[in-house]
């Protein structure tokens, strides 16, 4: 014989995990200035190679945080790749060296890289 939950309880319930969920989400979206990271996008020329959903002279945006999903090192990758101008191969198979940020603050560094992989 199966108990059932009273009506009181299950909403209870709902309103308990929508709250957690909310706080969780909020969170979540709160970790990443998207206005921010959009306009160091544009000041520091990235817009030039990459696009939020299409591959360009480098890959998409959303292509890269798909290559980074679920790697724990993914924001230390990609600070050393932004700030260190290394090689990078372009569409048409030459290589050349990835522009290095002029911007030097550490916390909007990661601010754009958070932004890119949330894509």
């Amino acid at each position: 014989m199966t108990r059932s939950v009273p009506v009181r309880g299950r909403l209870l319930l709902g309103a308990m995990l929508g709250l957690i969920a909310c706080s969780v989400a909020g969170t979540a979206v709160a970790a990443v200035d998207a206005v921010a990271a959009k306009k160091m996008a544009r000041k520091e020329s990235c817009l030039r190679c990459h696009a939020l959903d299409r591959k360009k002279e480098g890959p998409s945006y959303q292509a890269v945080a798909y290559k980074y999903k679920d790697q724990a090192d993914a924001q230390d990758k990609l600070v050393e790749h932004i700030t260190a101008g290394k090689k990078v191969k372009l569409t048409d198979g030459h290589e050349e060296t990835h522009k290095i940020t002029k911007t030097k603050d550490p916390e909007q560094i990661k601010n754009l890289i958070a932004w890119i992989l949330a894509q």
